[in-house]
């Protein structure tokens, strides 16, 4: 695969969104430093980050990330309603990349009636009016893109906002190792034709095959819902992921009927580091047990010291693998028909 057979299926520009992915995320973090907060937040006993699809996953991100320092709960809200305990207690963030979500809307208007204390985050329509009629926070991004393509928008000034309201020190040692790592990841990656490139490497593996994410329910159980996404919307292709230990419980036993359907699909641990030790071992049994019956089995390790960098390492990869297993499955990476499809039967409904 070359350069030109990357731009020959992709018109719009997904392959320049990659590349600027790292300058994204410094745009975003002095976004996030510019933008007007409540600071501290008192009396706050939980967290909701509600939303949908590429800006839901920011949440799930967040919530991994700082589950061993964010002191108050904090979960990812994907639904018209939110749970029964939102009330004055609640920080509720709402985030819509296009401020058009329907679910995210309706729970944004829950929200409001709670007396949930609420920061939005958006590029604009009904969020961003929402927000400047009742006066609440709102931290205003750049829009023109797919949600997908906005993670550095949608994640980072949520990171900074919980640092600046009181929830979690300062990461500014963790952000600049991540920008870093990205900036040296997106050169290595920008060229499929580049021996040893692992993204166009992956994504040869996944040609012709359903990709199977196995992650540990740790640091990595959201980068593996990231890959499935975007392998979803960029590739055109069907993906599935789990999360250890949880798969061992369950999921392990179905590799066993469908023989045939099975040699046609890929399996890929993400792996990191600090991943629980009996986790690591369990991930080495579980690989020699289901070698046999899939078509491939690979793993990739997370970089970077920082926990932060670790899991933004394996993000921008498969990024990068969804966007070149597109040109290999010969579609364009940005166009989402089918959704777009669904959101006008809805609207005619």
């Amino acid at each position: 695969m070359t350069l030109d057979d990357v731009r020959a299926v992709d018109p719009s520009g997904m392959y320049d969104i990659l590349v600027r992915f790292p300058g994204q995320v410094e745009e975003a973090l002095a976004i996030g430093e510019a933008t007007r907060l409540p600071a501290p937040l008192r009396g706050i006993t939980s967290i909701v980050l509600t939303g949908l699809g590429g800006s839901a996953i920011a949440g799930d991100l967040l919530r991994s990330y700082l589950a061993g320092t964010l002191k108050v709960p904090l979960i990812v809200n994907r639904h018209y309603t939110l749970p029964a305990f939102v009330d004055r207690g609640t920080l509720v963030l709402v985030s819509s990349y296009s401020g058009n979500t329907e679910e995210t809307n309706a729970a944004h208007r829950a929200a409001l009636r709670r007396g949930a204390r609420i920061v939005c985050i958006s590029s604009g329509g009904t969020t961003t009016r929402l927000a400047a009629r009742h006066r609440t926070p709102l931290i205003t991004i750049p829009g023109g893109l797919p949600p997908r393509g906005a993670l550095g928008y949608s994640f980072f000034p949520l990171l900074l906002a919980l640092t600046r309201m009181g929830f979690v020190p300062s990461r500014a040692r963790e952000i600049q190792e991540t920008v870093t790592l990205l900036r040296a990841q997106a050169k290595s990656f920008s060229d499929p034709a580049t021996e040893g490139n692992p993204a166009a490497a992956i994504a040869r593996m996944l040609h012709r095959r359903i990709g199977i994410l196995y992650a540990a329910a740790d640091l990595l159980e959201p980068v593996a819902t990231r890959w499935r996404g975007q392998l979803n919307e960029n590739a055109k292709t069907l993906a599935f992921s789990h999360t250890l230990p949880e798969m061992n419980h369950n999921e392990i036993v179905g590799w066993q009927v469908l023989t045939d359907a099975m040699k046609n699909m890929q399996v890929i641990f993400l792996r990191d580091a600090d991943d629980h030790a009996r986790v690591q071992t369990r991930i080495d049994i579980t690989r020699s047990l289901l070698l046999p019956s899939t078509g491939g089995i690979t793993e990739v390790w997370s970089q970077g010291v920082s926990r932060l960098a670790r899991m933004f390492s394996l993000v921008q990869l498969g990024d990068w693998v969804s966007l070149y297993l597109a040109a290999a499955n010969g579609v364009d990476p940005m166009p989402v028909t089918a959704i777009d499809r669904l959101k006008k039967a809805l609207a005619d409904t």
